[in-house]
């Protein structure tokens, strides 16, 4: 297949390019500038080049392809709800291109949205639109292109991780740095899942595979990292105090981060590694902690 995928120099995105070309199938890569497209020309991609607010150009992107896997998120998380709407409008862009055909796209979401509600282990069969993670928009828009017949499914994200990102934990280890203390909410037991980007990165490719319609799949290899084992770890490379915080105090110290710093967010995987035969092998989160130069991050 000719596989249009946007965020194609990102941090996931950069790993699925590689999937995709040694399985086959060629790669229209979206990036926004010259150091992004010379370096999808040097690993076999083709670039196109776009923004996330250049909506004519992300439909002409998806109108050459056969099939879309839509990575690309605008990660100023201090606008996070508005960002989220941003990934509305663009995922209704790419799939207004798709309509009367069987041509896939895939979208990315949270495993929040997996929640019957605050607690509960998210699973792959539970689609919940009043979760409080403005993600939601992102499978809002999914569905409604799913319900105007367009082939849609989804990649739910825990905290993908290597050693040099972790997901929401990267902006956590900067708010802790600038703060000096790492904080946690509480006695710490809520977590967080995690998997590897490598292994991310293979479920895209099994999934853009399949194009399997209305199907979640979680990409998550731990179900649950609990919080307050973040931090210590952390804390430990940083060289900074770790301490339990109070709602108060933690909304003062985290600032936007302060909406995801006390949910619980385990979730599963059993279904989509039963229905694509995904195996994660990459190392856990907290390893990938240990093994981070954060004097490094810092630069």
């Amino acid at each position: 297949m000719r596989i249009f995928l946007t965020g194609a120099t990102g941090f996931i995105g950069s790993r699925i390019v590689p999937q995709l070309l040694a399985a086959g199938h060629g790669v229209l890569g979206m990036t926004r500038s010259d150091a992004g497209a010379a370096w999808l020309a040097e690993a076999g991609a083709q670039a196109h080049r776009a923004t996330l607010e250049d909506l004519e150009s992300i439909r002409a992107g998806a109108a050459n392809a056969d099939a879309v896997i839509h990575t690309a998120f605008d990660h100023d998380f201090s606008n996070f709800v508005a960002n989220c709407e941003k990934d509305r409008g663009v995922i209704t862009a790419l799939g207004s291109m798709l309509k009367g055909s069987s041509r896939p796209l895939l979208i990315t979401s949270g495993t929040g949205l997996g929640q019957a509600g605050h607690g509960a282990l998210a699973t792959e069969d539970v689609v919940n639109f009043d979760h409080p993670n403005p993600r939601v928009a992102s499978e809002q828009a999914g569905q409604a292109l799913l319900d105007a017949g367009v082939n849609v499914s989804v990649v739910r994200l825990p905290q993908v991780h290597d050693t040099k990102r972790q997901g929401l934990i990267s902006p956590f280890i900067d708010i802790s740095r600038e703060k000096g203390l790492v904080g946690y909410l509480g006695e710490g037991n809520n977590r967080w899942p995690a998997a590897h980007v490598d292994d991310v990165a293979l479920l895209y490719r099994l999934a853009i595979e399949r194009a399997e319609p209305g199907v979640r799949y979680n990409a998550v290899d731990e179900e649950g990292v609990r919080v307050r084992d973040i931090a210590e770890v952390v804390a430990a490379g940083l060289g900074l105090p770790v301490k339990s915080l109070s709602p108060e105090e933690a909304q003062a110290h985290f600032g936007w981060l302060g909406m995801f710093a006390g949910l619980d967010l385990s979730a599963s995987s059993a279904i989509t590694r039963e229905r694509l035969g995904w195996t994660p092998k990459g190392p856990g989160l907290l390893d990938d902690l240990r093994h981070m130069d954060y004097a490094a991050a810092l630069a």
